[in-house]
Formats: structure tokens, C-alpha cells, sequence
């Protein structure tokens, strides 16, 4: 009784205190107890903050419920009589604080809670006001369910290979989800150190950010592990997991213990892991000049996990797919993807873990520092992988995304968790690493790399905003910077514009402004007459064309600071020119007969030529193309095709275009080439616009002959070559190739004559399924492989091969079980869902499944996540009609209040607008071209 007395005596004292407090009180929101809640912004007061989390946690792996206390030691910055902070799904059931004076505790005192959970914030009000300065032990003891979905702790599960079913609790806390697992500060800049102790049962072992310092038994016959002190740190980076995982470890030169988790079935698939995993490590402290700080990485494989990867400062997750590799089952793509989600992870325990961005605003500082240094790391220590092959189509998919208007700048506002979801996007990860790779090429690799240094060295375990980074690269800061920091020099000791690019000096924070505070990517208007080029910059948009009404409103107030690079027919010198305003004009050295601008495309934008300046290319590639690099030549593939649906170029000229690829034998522009005339097939199959879909698949068969039928179906060759022959196969078996066809069944009948014991080459395995799941038999036959299957890799696959059947029945049911939740785990919901609707035959299947059950995926997916996402503008982003548009418009309608929460639903409608628009403009040309052969 006396607990609850005083506790109501708390509480109407304070409402006293509040109604003294004059008008404000009106604004406040209310309690879930019915009283005053004390604070009414998303963003917590700055008042009190963090300085170490001691936490005890006890998870029941068999009641799937957990207890914990959470003891807060707080600094007092300004005197208050509420501490503020976030919790969400947590009984709280008592919260006591008490005064610590040099590191002795005074007497407790109870404190009264409030819950508001439309900000997932409680309040905790003491009686009498904290004074200023001083320091506080808070202490909340607490129970939840471990949560059903994919954030918070969460309960994870595998079966043995005989058939029991095992339970593991691991947490996913980025970004808002710390608050799930215990009572915090869960913002970014609320950094603390953290002590951790978790009981467990003597069968599992407990992971945390640090090491074990000792492992205490207690009653029960339980043990409670005690982890060594963590570093400063954002709550969002705490994690532990009780599981029963074996590993496999290693040491790095620095010494460092670096270990792979992944459940016993699966210990054989973690060597690869462990490797990639040391190399890459040591590669970043090099890098970077700065010792990785603590004492081991783990890097652990889960079970359930809706992401792709978390970097968890010390004990990174991952899903099973991307961090086992199975030699009999994994492709070299597969090996590519995993090597570079281990390098993005291992990055960010610089950038984001000891360098944190301030607040979500400016999530690229890590994710597209991340995205970056994935190939330079990668491109370092696995020179074999050719990964910057590939940084072209990063590129790509951003400059996909940046050409709608529903695109939004690099760094944006972001408030309440759904907005802060949407955040990790294509235009943080990719945008952001587009534009760190156009600067590196612009400042050079060695000021970009010393850069890079200051900047992690001065705001080690801080907080940056955009504009900390600029400062960095252009080694400029106040006075008082330098007198205190040895890693940049004041303004008075250098000119503002600290290098030169083609002769000027430069001001970095207002170039790279230009690209983050905006939206949008430009496009490079080049007129070459002679020796004269004249420039001209423009907002690039695709779907809306310089007629509408619109495009003047849209193209006003953007300029952007773009660094040019040109080579041309007469010199292969690399020209370079910063373009800041919205024309200028360059003078060559001698006339030429083509120019071609963005070399290698280090760039971040398109170009378009006037006059006979695509001619001239494209003569240029038809008679030696060898004379541009394999880049240049993908570069002007893509920026002909987006340009088409800009309006700025006809749908024949870069059709014109791809008929030199009739000549080429380099994977990045066939793929680029190939790519665009698959999306053209794939639409005429959906619109049954049977002769354009005919011809087009004739087309792509004779064309692309010379590189058909050399392809083996092994694993021979080099990565680019094992990319180029499973994708090339791929297209040409879905395109019905007899050839092709027979191969691939041929295949599948032996593997399964074998009782799939046969090893077939891994590079073309899905396409042997794919062909296999065209029979109902096969399809079954490969659904109970599916669910015996021990490799990640090897499942993958067999779920794109299953969405691949013509058989509605066969994909209704695909859709359903992955829903249910046993043989397919919700973790691959999106992927089937979106691999069903990119079948023709399973299209509206997939959208209607995505309507249907819009309710139960909003129980298990927090709106904004990746997956919700995913299942919107994946379902949809091959719709083009105005039937099909209105229909998407009406459910989007229906769901309002989450639809007009999320920028993803402007994304689908623009996409359909943009289809639709692109049919109408050049579905005859394209016939007509083809017809024209």
C-alpha cells in the first residue's frame, strides 16, 4: 500500500506543478492514466542525459517473455522534476531514482510514470526538482513479450536436421527499437556507455557488444554473463542474443577476435565469413588510420531478419544468405553479395558507430559512406571480384530513383519512426555513395582518403551534421578548432576554397550542397560544334516533358555545382570543367569529331548531346568501340534510354544505338543493353502486345548469337564471366529458347534422378529450377527440397524458381505460404510476393494478395520498413495502364492513414504515371523499329 499511496501522491502533486506552470498545460497531450503528459514533441528535451546504462536482462526462451532492469546513470543539465524518455511494449512496473554523489548513492525516491505511446515516450516524475549539474541513478524494473516480428528482442527459431524446432532471442534496434528491449534515450546523440548482464539457461550461450568479463550461476541452474564495459555509444547499436550457436574464429593482425555465429547445422558454411571478414577488417584500420577500438567483432547469422544486415558495434547480424557460403549452392554472385555486405557492415563501425550522424536527417553519413567504401574495401582485398564493375549499376538504380519528382534531397527532414524507416532508401545509400565516389575522383584519392581521417579523428564517439564532413575535406575550421585539434588548420591559415579542379579554387561545402540539400540529379545539355562546346544544366525528369504544364515550376530554383569530365575524338587527355551555373561554354584545344562527357561515369549525372552529337557516338561505337572504356560505353547506353523517357531523345536512335553490342563482349554495357530490352519484352508480354513481344524476342536471339552459344553451363571463367553467363541463360531460357530449355530440364531430371544429390554448377542453378518448377511435379518436388534444404543460398533460388511457374494455382499458394509463416519464414515474404508479381502470370495475383492481406502484414511489418516498401512499389512498378492506376490510386485511398504517412505510395504512382506515359509515346516506334530490321 504504501507503494501505491505515494505513488498517487506523486502524481497529484505534479499536476499541481503543471497547472502553476500558466497556459502551456493546454498543449500538453494526455496520459494513458488520464493525467497530463508532460511534453509534446517527438524529440526528446535535452535537459537530462545519458551517461552509462547498466542493464540486466532475462529472457524466457520457452514463455517467449523477458524481465529486465534498466539502471540509468543521468547528468542533470538543467533543473526539471520529469526525466523524458522512449519505451514501447514495456510493463513498467516501478521506477525509483536517487542522487549519486562522487559515486556514492543517496536514498531512493519513487518515481511516478506516465506512458504516451503515440510518441513512445514515458515520463518520470519525482516530487521534488533534479537539480542542475548534478548526477542520478535511475533504476525501472520491467517485463514484455519478446516480439513476434523483426525488431525490439525478438524471437528468432531454426529446426534441427532432425526436426526440432530451437528458439533464440536477438535484438534489432535500428533505428527506434532500442526502446522495445529497455527504457532509453533512443536518439542518436544520446550516446552512453553500456554494462550488460544476461541470464541464460546452461544450454545456450549470450552474446553482447563486448566480451564476457566472467559468468556468474545463480538459481535455477541459470548463468548470468556479465560484458565487459562498452564504449560511447548510440543506443540503436546495443544488441545481445541467447542462442545456441557454434562459431568459428580468427585473430587479425592487430589482434583482434573475430568470430562467425551461425547455427550448428550450418558451423560449415562460416569459413568464407571468417576470412572476408579478417581481411576487411584490416584493411579499414589501415585505411583509416584508426585502430578498430574494442576487443572482438562477431558477426552472427540469424535465422529471422528482415533486413539484409546490422551493424551492431561489435557483434554485427545478418541474414543466413548473406553471411554463409555453401560451395555446392552458392553462385559467384552470391559470393560477390556477401563479401560486400561484410565490407558494409565493417565500415560502419567507423562511419555510424564511431562517427554518428546527429539525427536521422543525415542517415547518409553512414549509410552512404557504408554503400561506399563496400567497393573500395572489397575492390582492395578482392581485387579477383571486380567489384567496381558493378558501382555503375549503383549509380544506375540511384539516378532511377532521383529523376522522379517524388524523389527528396539526400538529407531531409525525418521526425516520427515511419519517416525515420523511409530513410534507408536508394537515395541515402546509393545517392549518397554516387556522389562520395564524384568527389573522390574530384579531390583525388589521397585528399579524399586524408579527409576521410580528420573527419573520423575529430568527432571520434560525437555526433556530426552534413556540413561537419565538408568542413573536414576542405581542411578549414575556426581558429578554435585548430588550437585544439591537430587535424585541420583555421580559415586564416588557408583560403576558404582550400583545392582547385581545372585551375579555380573551390568551396567543397558549397559544391557538395548543391547535392544533398536538393533533390534531383542534373542533366548536362552539350551542344559541339567544332572546337566550341556549349553547356547547359537542367533538372532531369522522367515522365514529364518541357511542354507541361508543370515543367517550368519543377525546373525552377535547382542549380547544381557539377564537375565535368570530357574526353574527345582528338585527345584522350581527361578535360575537366566545374560547371556552376546554368550555361557556360568550354573551349577545346582542336576541333573533334565526337565528345563524350563523364568519363568512366565518376559523375553523378546525365548527359545529353545535340545536334549530330549522338550521331557521332553512335558512328563511334558501330565502327571501334574499344576507343571508350567498357563504362563509358554502359554510361551511354543508360543515359540514352533514360533520356527517351525524358522526351529528350527518340525511343529509335537509342534502340540505334544497342545494335553495336552486336560487336561487344564486355559484361557491364551487354547487361546495360540487355537489361532495357528484357523491361520492353517483359511489358509486351504483360500488355499481350503479341508481334512487338515476338519480334523483340527474335530480336534478342539473333543479336546477342555470338555470345549465346558460347556460353558453358559450368562455373568456369572469371566473376565478370560467371555474371554475364547466368544472367545471359537466364534471359534466354525465359525467353523460350529451345536450346536453352532442353539443357536446363535436362539438368533438373538428372539432379533429381540423382535425389538432388548430383552438384550441379552454382551459377546456373536457378535456372535449373526455374525450369524444373515449369512442371506441377517438378514445382512440388522442389518445395519439399526447399524445406530440407540447409543453405540459404540454395533456398533462394528455389523461391525465385517457384514464382517463375505459369501455374496460377501454384502461385496462389507460393503467396499464402509465406504468409503463414512455416516453410517460407516471413523474413522472405517481400521477396516471393515481389517475384510473383514480376512474373506475367502472377502480376495481379501478387497485388491482389498485397490488398487482401494489407491488415495481417501491417501486424507483423512496422509501416515504413523496408519490406512494406518493397511490397508497394514492387507490386506495382510494372502496372501501366490508367485502369491499373486508378486502382492503386483507390487502395491507397482505403488505407489513407497509413498511405499518407509514407512516401512510398507517391513512388508507385508516379512509376505507373511514368509507364503509362512512356506506351503512349513509344510503343509504335517501337514497333515500327523492329519491324524496320
Amino acid at each position: 500500500m504504501l507503494f501505491r499511496s505515494t505513488f498517487f501522491a506523486v502524481g497529484v502533486l505534479f499536476q499541481v506543478i503543471l497547472c502553476l506552470g500558466g497556459h502551456e498545460n493546454k498543449y500538453l497531450p494526455t496520459a494513458t492514466n488520464g493525467q497530463v503528459f508532460p511534453w509534446n514533441k517527438m524529440r526528446l528535451p535535452n535537459r537530462i542525459i545519458p551517461v552509462h546504462y547498466n542493464l540486466h536482462v532475462h529472457p524466457n526462451l520457452t514463455t517467449s517473455n523477458f524481465t529486465g532492469l534498466a539502471k540509468i546513470q543521468v547528468h542533470v543539465r538543467q533543473e526539471t522534476s520529469v526525466i523524458i524518455l522512449h519505451a514501447k511494449h514495456l510493463d513498467i512496473s516501478r521506477a525509483t531514482i536517487a542522487l549519486t554523489t562522487y559515486g556514492v548513492s543517496h536514498p531512493e525516491s519513487i518515481l511516478n510514470i506516465l506512458e504516451y505511446p503515440p510518441f513512445e515516450q514515458i515520463a518520470l516524475e519525482n516530487a521534488k526538482p533534479l537539480e542542475n549539474g548534478e548526477t542520478y541513478m535511475v533504476n525501472i524494473y520491467y517485463t514484455a513479450n519478446l516480439s513476434n516480428g523483426f525488431n525490439g528482442f525478438y524471437k528468432s527459431s531454426y529446426q534441427t536436421p532432425e526436426g526440432e524446432k530451437r528458439i533464440l532471442a536477438s535484438t534489432h534496434f535500428e533505428p527506434t527499437s532500442a526502446r522495445m528491449a529497455f527504457p532509453c534515450f533512443d536518439e542518436p546523440s544520446f550516446k552512453a556507455n553500456f554494462s550488460i548482464k544476461i541470464k541464460r539457461e546452461k544450454q545456450h550461450v549470450a552474446l553482447s557488444n563486448m566480451p564476457i568479463v566472467k559468468s556468474v550461476p545463480t538459481a535455477g541452474g541459470l548463468f548470468e554473463d556479465h560484458f565487459d564495459v562498452s564504449v560511447r555509444m548510440s543506443t540503436y547499436l546495443v544488441a545481445f542474443i541467447v542462442c545456441d550457436f557454434k562459431s568459428v574464429s580468427a585473430v587479425t593482425s592487430t589482434g583482434i577476435k573475430v568470430s562467425i555465429y551461425a547455427t550448428p547445422d550450418k558451423w560449415n558454411q562460416t569459413h568464407y565469413a571468417l576470412e572476408a571478414a579478417v581481411k576487411l577488417l584490416e584493411f579499414y584500420e589501415h585505411y583509416f588510420n584508426i585502430y578498430y577500438p574494442l576487443p572482438k567483432q562477431d558477426l552472427v547469422a540469424i535465422p529471422d531478419f528482415e533486413s539484409g544486415a546490422m551493424e551492431n558495434w561489435g557483434l554485427t547480424t545478418y541474414r543466413e544468405t548473406v553471411l554463409l557460403f555453401h560451395p555446392a549452392t552458392s553462385s559467384a554472385s552470391d559470393k560477390l553479395w556477401i563479401t560486400k555486405v561484410i565490407g558494409h557492415e565493417l565500415a560502419h563501425q567507423w562511419f555510424g558507430n564511431l562517427v554518428t550522424m546527429e539525427w536521422w536527417n543525415d542517415i547518409w553519413l553512414k549509410e552512404g559512406f557504408a554503400r561506399f567504401m563496400e567497393f573500395v574495401s572489397v575492390d582492395a582485398t578482392y581485387p579477383d571480384l571486380q567489384v567496381g564493375d558493378h558501382f555503375l549499376d549503383t549509380c544506375f538504380a540511384a539516378m532511377g530513383r532521383d529523376a522522379m519528382n517524388s524523389s527528396r534531397p539526400i538529407s531531409t527532414s525525418a521526425e516520427n519512426p515511419t519517416q525515420i524507416k523511409e530513410m534507408f532508401d536508394t537515395v541515402s545509400y546509393d545517392k549518397g555513395a554516387c556522389i562520395l565516389h564524384m568527389l573522390r575522383h574530384f579531390l583525388s584519392d589521397e585528399v579524399f582518403q586524408s579527409g576521410l581521417v580528420r573527419y573520423l579523428r575529430k568527432f571520434s564517439y560525437g555526433n556530426t551534421k552534413n556540413e561537419d564532413l565538408w568542413d573536414s575535406m576542405a581542411n578549414t575550421c575556426t581558429k578554435e578548432d585548430f588550437t585544439s585539434d591537430a587535424f585541420c588548420y583555421s580559415g586564416l591559415q588557408a583560403t576558404k576554397s582550400a583545392y582547385r579542379f581545372a585551375g579555380e579554387h573551390l568551396d567543397i561545402k558549397e559544391i557538395m550542397n548543391t547535392w544533398t540539400l536538393q533533390k534531383g540529379i542534373p542533366v548536362i545539355i552539350v551542344e559541339h560544334n567544332g572546337t566550341s562546346v556549349r553547356l547547359q544544366q537542367e533538372r532531369f525528369l522522367k515522365g514529364i516533358l518541357p511542354e507541361d504544364p508543370s515543367w517550368a515550376l519543377l525546373q525552377s530554383g535547382y542549380l547544381w555545382h557539377v564537375p565535368l569530365t570530357y574526353i574527345t575524338s582528338n585527345s584522350k587527355t581527361i578535360g575537366k570543367h566545374l560547371l556552376k551555373t546554368k550555361s557556360d561554354h568550354i573551349e577545346l584545344d582542336g576541333e573533334a569529331q565526337w565528345v563524350k562527357f563523364n568519363v568512366d561515369m565518376n559523375g553523378y549525372y546525365i548527359v545529353h548531346y545535340t545536334g549530330d552529337g549522338w550521331d557521332a557516338l553512335i558512328n563511334l561505337l558501330d565502327q571501334n568501340h574499344t576507343l571508350l572504356s567498357q563504362r563509358d560505353r554502359a554510361n551511354l547506353i543508360h543515359n540514352a534510354f533514360q533520356l527517351v523517357s525524358a522526351g529528350k531523345l527518340s525511343l529509335d536512335r537509342a534502340l540505334d544505338l544497342t545494335r553495336y553490342l552486336r560487336h561487344e563482349n564486355k559484361n557491364i554495357p551487354v547487361l546495360q543493353g540487355l537489361g532495357y530490352l528484357e523491361v520492353f519484352y517483359r511489358m509486351a508480354v504483360r500488355r499481350n502486345i503479341t508481334d512487338v513481344a515476338t519480334n523483340l524476342k527474335n530480336y534478342i536471339l539473333q543479336f546477342f548469337k555470338h555470345l549465346i552459344d558460347i556460353q558453358t553451363w559450368s562455373d568456369e571463367g572469371t566473376l565478370s564471366d560467371r555474371l554475364l553467363r547466368s544472367k545471359l541463360l537466364e534471359l534466354v531460357c525465359n525467353l523460350e529458347h529451345l536450346p536453352c530449355v532442353q539443357k536446363a530440364l535436362a539438368y533438373f531430371n538428372q539432379w533429381r534422378m540423382s535425389n538432388s544429390t548430383l552438384n550441379l554448377p552454382t551459377d546456373v542453378l536457378e535456372i535449373v529450377y526455374s525450369a524444373g518448377a515449369q512442371s506441377s511435379d517438378g514445382w512440388d518436388y522442389l518445395l519439399t527440397k526447399y524445406f530440407q534444404s540447409v543453405s540459404g543460398a540454395e533456398k533462394d533460388k528455389i523461391l525465385s524458381a517457384l514464382a517463375s511457374t505459369r501455374n496460377p494455382e501454384k502461385l496462389a499458394r507460393l503467396l499464402e505460404l509465406s504468409l503463414q509463416g512455416d516453410i517460407i519464414k516471413l523474413q522472405n515474404l517481400a521477396h516471393v510476393v515481389v517475384a510473383v508479381s514480376r512474373n506475367p502470370y502472377g502480376q495481379l495475383l501478387a497485388w491482389n494478395f498485397v490488398k487482401i492481406n494489407w491488415s495481417k502484414l501491417m501486424e507483423t511489418f512496422q509501416l515504413g520498413s523496408s519490406t512494406v516498401r518493397w511490397l508497394i512499389i514492387g507490386t506495382t512498378s510494372q502496372f501501366s495502364s490508367k485502369a491499373e492506376l486508378e486502382e492503386v490510386e483507390m487502395f491507397f485511398d482505403s488505407i489513407k492513414e497509413q498511405s499518407s504517412q509514407l512516401r512510398c505510395t507517391q513512388i508507385a504512382l508516379e512509376n505507373i504515371q511514368k509507364n503509362i506515359r512512356w506506351l503512349e509515346r513509344n510503343l509504335n516506334l517501337l514497333r515500327s523499329w523492329l519491324q524496320n530490321l
